[in-house]
């Protein structure tokens, strides 16, 4: 004979191994609730790496570049170390990085000139109104240049010229993936200056802004980029 409350007893174990099941499911090594919390730990850590490795102003580019190696990394789930790889993509591409860098200061400063003057010194009429025109024409093609720059570099192995060609001529090949970088680049910018309440005046890029800008950013580039190059023809230090 069975004995009393025997079947109940099956039926809550059975229940409890489900539950059991359920949770490790959940909460498993390769569970997608346990990947996305990784994801988001990675880019935790890489967005303090950029930041303090910004804080110099002269190794921004570097800086940019080795978040841009790091975030696609993790995109692919090729990370090993983060602080590693993006230590080793920050020392591999400093110099060429820095000088590229410095381009794109001196060409902000020319910008820079060139409002000032037109601001101040050109009266009104047809001649200020067309270097109107031409300076926010100038000025968005050298934003839709500088975005595609620093992971141009950290993902090819080029001279700076090539760097500089690169970067040109693709945001016009690849439109799309162009304005789809702008509006991922812009728009948190735009929420913090005019609601900085929702990121918290500013807590949330000091804990992931910046990687996960440039993470969203790399979704897009990253699908461009391997129409260029197949994953086992690049060399350390690049993406």
């Amino acid at each position: 004979m069975v004995p009393a409350g025997a079947g109940r007893d099956r039926t809550q174990a059975t229940t409890r191994q489900r539950k059991t099941r359920r949770m490790n499911d959940l909460f498993g090594v390769d569970s997608p609730l346990t990947r996305v919390l990784t994801k988001i730990a990675d880019l935790m850590i890489a967005n303090l790496l950029f930041i303090v490795t910004s804080l110099p102003v002269i190794t921004i580019g570097a800086a940019v570049t080795a978040l841009n190696y790091t975030t696609m990394k993790i995109l692919r789930d090729e990370q090993t170390s983060i602080v590693k790889d993006y230590w080793r993509s920050f020392r591999e591409n400093f110099k060429q990085a820095t000088v590229l860098w410095g381009i794109v200061v001196l060409l902000g400063a020319v910008m820079a000139a060139w409002y000032l003057v037109v601001d101040k010194l050109i009266q009104p009429g047809a001649l200020r109104v067309g270097l109107w025109v031409v300076f926010y024409l100038i000025l968005f093609r050298l934003v839709m240049a500088v975005v595609w720059l620093f992971a141009l570099q950290s993902k090819f192995v080029n001279t700076v010229r090539e760097t500089l060609r690169n970067a040109r001529l693709l945001p016009i090949r690849h439109l799309f993936t162009t304005v789809m970088v702008l509006i991922v680049t812009t728009l948190p910018v735009v929420v913090t200056v005019f609601y900085p309440k929702a990121v918290g005046y500013g807590l949330a890029w000091l804990l992931i802004g910046f990687s996960g800008v440039c993470f969203l950013n790399s979704i897009f580039l990253n699908a461009v980029f391997r129409k260029y190059v197949p994953d086992e023809a690049l060399v350390p230090g690049q993406g």
